[in-house]
């Protein structure tokens, strides 16, 4: 029981996820202190990757795990998803940190997780493995890294 305790824990963004409006744009939110954190650490791009790699691993197996058990799928309560997006959306501007990045990133971030473009709506809806719930969001984020990236190294 305490394992299950601890792997919600992670999947709702130390909480985040359970706080009952806007579970999404909240765990997109909590996520901006870790992206300055990585701006810190100032990680080589590769580790940074490898990170990533391994929280998707990691929460799709525990989110696989904790929806078998308690029979759901993709709850809004697990918000790692939009950890994992907002960091591999991190990648356009990696490792700056400024106002106007981080805005754009949550902004268009979220546009992209809202409305689901293909393939992320394949994963959303005909992925009932945890690996779906999470790799949805994997899909948006690498959309609005492409965005933000466009954005900032050609109009901004």
């Amino acid at each position: 029981m305490k394992a299950q305790k601890l792997n919600k824990f992670f999947l709702s963004l130390c909480g985040i996820g359970f706080i009952p409006f806007a579970p999404g744009t909240l765990g997109s939110l909590g996520t901006i202190p870790l992206i300055y954190l990585f701006s810190i650490l100032k990680l080589n791009i590769w580790l940074y990757i490898a990170i990533i790699s391994l929280l998707i691993i990691a929460s799709s197996l525990l989110t696989e795990k904790i929806q078998r058990s308690e029979g759901l799928h993709d709850p809004q309560w697990i918000v790692i998803d939009e950890t994992i997006g907002m960091l591999i959306s991190y990648l356009a501007v990696y490792p700056t940190f400024n106002s106007l990045d981080i805005f754009l990133l949550f902004g268009i971030f979220r546009i992209f997780d809202i409305f689901k473009i293909f393939p992320a709506t394949y994963f959303d809806q005909k992925v009932k493995h945890g690996f779906g719930t999470i790799f949805d969001d994997c899909i948006s984020g690498f959309y609005a890294a492409i965005i933000v990236f466009l954005l900032t190294k050609y109009l901004l």
